[in-house]
């Protein structure tokens, strides 16, 4: 397919004026909205975003509808629990199969229990290398892996911020009956 010469507009700019060619109206724009949103956040202004955490925590604000604390926040993960206190998981590889970041690490065994072929002998994420998208969620078949409302955790060491099937368990038995935001 060739281009006819018919068929090409050209579209000339407007030229600048030498006010328009220094950037000075720009400039000055731009330097306005700057000291405006510096002058409307202060302290605790009408565009403030600032939080004073510790004491003001994320689980007392108000739920904005549409908004940033619209109940769409994603914590730390937690391995649930089935009815008989048994890891949910069945080690079907959904979740680091999916995982963007790939920090997560299953290690599948044969189940010692008749209702399912495999279990995850080692479950481990790391909770600093994940992004914490929710894609693992999403692609669990079982609701097996979830997350929390839960953001404080901290970790001296990077092994101690992998966690592993028994510290995931018990992110689970902690937040089970907290209600989600």
């Amino acid at each position: 397919m060739t281009i006819r010469p018919e068929d090409i507009i050209n579209i000339d700019p407007a030229p600048m004026t030498r006010l328009e060619a220094v950037y000075l109206p720009s400039i000055f724009k731009g330097f306005g909205t700057t000291l405006r949103h510096m002058f409307t956040s202060w302290g605790q202004g009408r565009t403030s975003r600032v939080m004073q955490y510790p004491e003001v925590r994320r689980e007392h604000l108000p739920v904005e509808e549409g908004g940033q604390f619209a109940g769409n926040f994603r914590g730390v993960h937690r391995l649930n629990r089935d009815e008989k206190g048994r890891v949910k998981c069945v080690a079907c590889m959904m979740c680091p199969t999916i995982c963007p970041a790939r920090c997560i690490h299953i290690q599948a065994s044969e189940s010692p229990w008749d209702d399912r072929e495999k279990y995850p002998m080692k479950f481990e994420i790391d909770e600093l290398r994940c992004i914490y998208c929710g894609m693992c969620e999403e692609a669990c078949p079982v609701d097996a892996i979830e997350l929390t409302t839960e953001y404080d955790i901290v970790g001296a060491t990077r092994q101690e911020m992998i966690f592993d099937k028994e510290k995931l368990l018990h992110v689970y038995d902690v937040t089970i009956n907290k209600k989600p935001m």
